[in-house]
């Protein structure tokens, strides 16, 4: 994974020494140490999703990393974390359905926009311009964490798997089952809205200078 990211997460880096003794461990001893690496985010970017439903989104990241074990223990834990990611975003949109069908039993007869249906625009890859890092000077954690939770689902994904994560546009199109174009877009949109929710903390960071129309 490469690119500017935003730290939202305490954990000591390992020692290179530590690094190939959890490489070469058991398949218990490296699921553990990637799950302590990845639990706090994983149910940080659920809660958001889910807006606050902790126990839906411990349960969403449980079945994850269940399903991670039962079909790819023989990977690497590098290729685990891509891995990882989609299967959780599986489980977040099954989860949506249902409580879409929930809420409104007969909505499947409705024909509604997705939110990867929107119009994608030609954007250039702005995390190579660095804006979280002027969201980090913007704002602490806790309130740009606050600010995401605003934000449309598949725009909060975008951004904490490019930002937060760090995985490139085309892994992220992957683990988001869509194209890297509505990748850019979605990413782009939740830039905007962030810098915007933010704003008030500092009035001289509005918008994108190039919105699209």
């Amino acid at each position: 994974m490469t690119g500017f990211s935003i730290s939202m997460d305490l954990t000591p880096k390992e020692t290179q020494s530590e690094h190939d003794r959890i490489q070469t461990g058991t398949v218990e001893q490296r699921l553990k140490h990637f799950m302590r690496d990845v639990t706090g985010r994983a149910l940080v970017m659920m809660e958001n999703a889910t807006q606050g439903q902790q126990g839906i989104a411990m349960d969403l990241v449980q079945e994850a990393f269940i399903s991670l074990h039962k079909s790819y223990a023989d990977k690497s834990i590098e290729e685990w974390y891509p891995l990882f990611y989609t299967i959780l975003n599986n489980k977040l949109q099954d989860w949506r359905r249902k409580e879409t069908r929930r809420i409104q039993p007969f909505s499947f007869f409705k024909k509604n926009q997705s939110e990867d249906d929107e119009d994608e625009f030609d954007i250039a890859d702005e995390q190579q311009i660095n804006p979280p890092e002027a969201l980090a000077q913007l704002a602490t954690a806790d309130e740009i964490q606050t600010a995401v939770r605003q934000l449309p689902v598949r725009q909060q994904q975008a951004f904490m798997l490019r930002a937060w994560e760090g995985f490139d546009i085309s892994t992220t199109a992957h683990i988001m089952n869509c194209s890297e174009g509505s990748v850019k877009t979605h990413y782009h949109r939740a830039i905007q809205g962030l810098r915007t929710a933010l704003s008030h903390l500092n009035p001289n960071i509005g918008g994108s200078s190039h919105e699209e129309e």
